[in-house]
């Protein structure tokens, strides 16, 4: 086709490139494509070697070449990267293309190289080019860009070729508007579906998320408690659960059906190293720990009541694979967990404070309330008509004692260790506290008693054996479940409801006598004691009280003017042998410290530490102040 400045403008080709622009729109090609069909269209229809469309970047301030036909690569990065096109005039004048964008009207430049201002003869020579004409794309009364075209030799632009580059320039912005329209409303169709996609996903998941508050809730609901909890948790993660509390000690283990026999928290790992990993992470929500050398990573998740953390979840594997439902699963199973821990505690309390209150009655022999205790007892499961031990357990208060870090905590810890050991046992014992002291009534077997000698033993003439088995198995069971030791003090057997009071308060000396002499983690009876243990069976020691006061009133009075030890001295001396030197390392003194002590005593009782009768009031009346705490 000749050119249409001339006169041989062939109606229906126009009409052709018209329709494969509109073909092209609709197509499934990319605005870019068209661009570069827009540029082919010019050169084919107005006999162009080259042709560009230019349009602006974001920031609005530089035209860049995004379609072309005839130019080569190496002009269009020059352009775009080295003299790109500025919008508005330049330090070197502006471009034809920038003009055209600007004022919306047709730029042509019939000889490049007699413009003195070109800034692209450079690339112009290189590309070979004489001629340039920009025509802007109008559409709707705005400019989207620029249809730049070349001519190899100097050519002057007629203003019909203008006219027909400017209609040719109006349809294709028509066209490269509504492909754009186009591309965002593939866009905006795509969003949707991912947002619909999304939707779905998120109702999925809600209803999913449903299930697992019904099950774990329907858990709560039946009071199948932290067990139970615990099988849940195992169904929906597909991994075994460990639940502990807040002191290491096992409260649950559950596995998914079909899982390996064998316990799966019984491996290398250390879990205390693994605890002391949580020190510096919060206390709420799901976290993955690992041990330094652990063999896996662990997700573990706090369960925490009045912002206490009471108890822990453990799940292996850490936190891969776990999709967000397993990680709202083991935060819903924390929730239910401390609601059952709670229910747990407050039915445990109750027991403990009727048990409590039994005791109490037992103990204080009140006739209005022993009408009643053996009926009350039968009904918390224990028989009163059956012989029992009064086994008085307490904490060791000890600093090189792994238990030396007490709270106020302690006796209920203990009574809780000591409460879960006795429900296994047949029949069931009493357990209560007492002050900070636990008290167990432990039921006698007779067939149990001791008889070496083939003849019946009277019941309440020396401690049982079981009885003292079971204040062993107690320690035993304190130390595998808490951080701290106790001491357990057994009584002779109680045969009647009478007995009681006596075997308590005898017990419970025998207890304190021990601890005071240093002695931790055993199991004592009054046997163990000698002399002290004669003087605590004495219903009414005031004689003996009278007695100590004659002989040591004294050193007494002495050291509660001036502030020094002297009885304690003096009892040290005594229970190491009379060896000044065993007594000065006991004391951290010095042995002649040691010497002038005992020396100030002998002088302050009037007798000397060297004669027998002397040492024997001395060593009976320090048995009785002992005894009755006095000392």
């Amino acid at each position: 086709m000749g050119n249409p400045a001339d006169g041989h403008d062939d109606l229906k080709t126009w009409l052709g490139a018209i329709a494969d622009l509109a073909e092209a729109v609709n197509g499934t090609g990319s605005v870019y494509s068209l661009l570069d069909l827009v540029a082919r269209t010019a050169c084919r229809l107005l006999g162009y070697e080259f042709c560009s469309v230019l349009l602006p970047d974001p920031a609005g301030r530089i035209l860049t070449i995004e379609g072309a036909h005839g130019l080569s690569a190496a002009y269009i990065r020059g352009v775009n990267i080295k003299h790109p096109v500025r919008i508005g005039a330049g330090e070197r004048g502006e471009a034809p293309s920038s003009r055209a964008f600007r004022t919306g009207r047709a730029v042509a430049i019939s000889d490049v190289t007699a413009e003195t201002h070109y800034a692209w003869g450079g690339v112009a020579e290189q590309q070979g080019y004489r001629s340039i004409i920009a025509v802007p794309l109008m559409t709707s009364g705005s400019c989207l860009g620029t249809l730049t075209c070349y001519h190899a030799g100097v050519h002057r632009f007629s203003g019909d070729e203008q006219e027909l580059l400017t209609t040719l320039a109006n349809q294709a912005a028509i066209a490269i508007e509504t492909a754009r329209l186009r591309d965002r409303e593939q866009q905006t169709i795509g969003e949707l579906r991912e947002l619909n996609d999304s939707l779905r996903e998120q109702h999925a998941l809600l209803r999913r998320s449903e299930d697992i508050h019904r099950q774990l809730t329907e858990v709560a609901l039946r009071g199948e408690g932290v067990r139970g909890v615990a099988e849940a948790l195992a169904a929906l993660l597909e991994r075994p659960v460990l639940f502990e509390d807040s002191y290491g000690s096992r409260l649950a283990v559950a596995e998914p059906s079909g899982a390996m026999p064998g316990d799966p928290f019984d491996g290398p790992d250390d879990f205390s190293a693994l605890r002391q990993s949580l020190a510096d992470m919060p206390a709420t929500g799901v976290v993955e720990v690992e041990a330094e050398g652990a063999e896996t990573a662990w997700a573990t998740s706090a369960v925490v009541l009045a912002k206490e953390v009471v108890a822990r979840i453990w799940i292996p594997r850490g936190l891969a694979g776990l999709r967000p439902l397993g990680r709202r699963a083991i935060e819903h199973a924390s929730v239910v967990a401390a609601l059952e821990i709670l229910r747990e505690r407050t039915a445990v309390d109750v027991e403990w404070r009727l048990r409590g209150e039994l005791l109490t009655d037992l103990l204080a022999q009140q006739p209005a309330a022993m009408a009643t205790v053996v009926a009350r007892a039968a009904r918390l499961g224990h028989d009163l008509h059956r012989a029992h031990s009064v086994l008085v357990v307490r904490v060791d208060d000890d600093p090189a004692a792994p238990g030396s870090a007490q709270g106020t905590d302690a006796p209920r810890r203990v009574l809780s260790a000591v409460h879960a050991m006795a429900t296994r046992q047949t029949p069931r014992p009493l357990v209560a506290r007492h002050g900070d002291d636990i008290v167990v009534l432990w039921p006698l077997v007779p067939d149990a008693e001791d008889d070496s000698a083939g003849e019946p033993t009277p019941v309440a003439a020396h401690v049982a054996p079981g009885a003292v088995a079971a204040a062993d198995t107690i320690r035993r069971s304190v130390a595998r479940a808490l951080p701290l030791t106790v001491t357990v003090a057994v009584s002779r057997p109680c045969t009647d409801l009478s007995d009681y009071p006596a075997a308590f308060r005898t017990t419970r000396g025998v207890l304190t006598i021990t601890q005071l002499r240093g002695r931790h983690d055993r199991t004592v009876e009054l046997d163990d004691l000698g002399v002290q243990g004669l003087l605590l069976q004495l219903e009414d020691p005031s004689e003996l009280l009278r007695f100590a006061d004659r002989v040591l009133a004294p050193v007494l009075d002495y050291d509660r003017r001036r502030g020094t030890r002297l009885l304690h001295t003096l009892r040290t001396y005594l229970a190491h042998g009379l060896s000044t030197a065993r007594t000065a390392e006991i004391l951290f003194v010095h042995p002649n410290t040691v010497g002038l002590r005992l020396k100030r005593v002998e002088e302050l009782l009037g007798v000397s530490l060297t004669e027998p009768d002397a040492l024997l009031q001395i060593t009976a009346a320090l048995a009785a102040i002992e005894v009755n705490g006095l000392g």
